[in-house]
């Protein structure tokens, strides 16, 4: 879709011009545009979306964010197609599986996550679900009440999901912003999770809007780059952490909500 006139007048202000309201304006509309419920059935948010039970769901949509590189529609169909191994009752599964219905899943494979990475996944979600009723308690118990950002829930959260037994393979899925990752999967998880609208789920509470740190892919890092959202070249964490410092001049309470407008713009738009 090629922008109107009044767009390509926003793309070629100078630098200078960059954050006038109108660009707020801009984004605001671009936002509720795109986030509707008729951007689910291609995306990846629409496993959780399956669910109504509250483990389920957060399941459900780990899975889905940990498998979401590469073609979306691949990475829908191997969400649902490891959904009915588990009976489409992913919680009840990771806390009853019994060991006939895991080496069911001995072939399960997603790019480079097998199935060694799969029981270890379940594992974590046994252990975790026969302590806590939520898999936010996991984000929440390493971070500050005066945390700006999600980052000290994100790398507690890493620490505590590698703390049982585990192959070295299994680390890469699950990124840090200690190793400079941008975080772009947990990011986009965490959206699903706390934003509510008709797209993000809103399940939990405990973690703010404002705390949310925009996920980067290569899309929204194009696009950012060209409305100078973001300076540095790398896809990395210190570029999440800009980009959403400069989102929060357009609204600082829920500035990942224009995640949708960046996402929109780079895919559907083309820009």
């Amino acid at each position: 879709m090629a922008a109107d006139s009044g767009e390509d007048d926003l793309l070629n202000r100078p630098s200078h011009m960059k954050n006038t309201p109108s660009l707020k304006d801009f984004f605001d509309k671009k936002a509720e545009h795109f986030s509707r419920s008729f951007f689910i059935a291609d995306d990846p948010v629409s496993i959780p979306h399956l669910f109504s039970k509250k483990q389920d769901i957060e399941i459900a949509a780990f899975f889905a964010a940990i498998f979401a590189w590469g073609n979306r529609k691949t990475i829908i169909n191997k969400s649902i197609e490891l959904m009915k191994m588990m009976d489409m009752q992913p919680h009840d599964f990771c806390l009853h599986a019994s060991s006939d219905e895991l080496r069911a899943m001995s072939g399960f494979k997603h790019r480079t996550f097998n199935a060694d990475d799969l029981y270890y996944f379940i594992h974590f979600f046994k252990q975790h679900y026969q302590k806590y009723n939520t898999l936010e308690t996991a984000f929440t118990i390493s971070m500050n009440s005066d945390d700006t950002d999600i980052a000290n829930g994100i790398i507690g959260f890493r620490s505590y999901f590698l703390s049982f037994d585990h192959l070295k393979r299994t680390e890469k899925h699950i990124a840090s912003p200690q190793q400079l990752s941008a975080c772009k999967r947990i990011n986009m998880f965490l959206r699903w999770m706390v934003r509510k609208d008709e797209v993000d789920l809103g399940i939990w509470k405990n973690i703010k809007t404002s705390q949310l740190v925009c996920p980067l892919d290569l899309h929204v890092s194009r696009v950012a780059k060209r409305f100078e959202l973001i300076s540095r070249p790398q896809a990395d964490w210190p570029s999440a952490i800009q980009l959403t410092d400069n989102l929060k001049r357009f609204d600082p309470i829920d500035p990942v909500k224009y995640d949708f407008a960046l996402f929109g713009l780079g895919i559907m738009e083309k820009y």
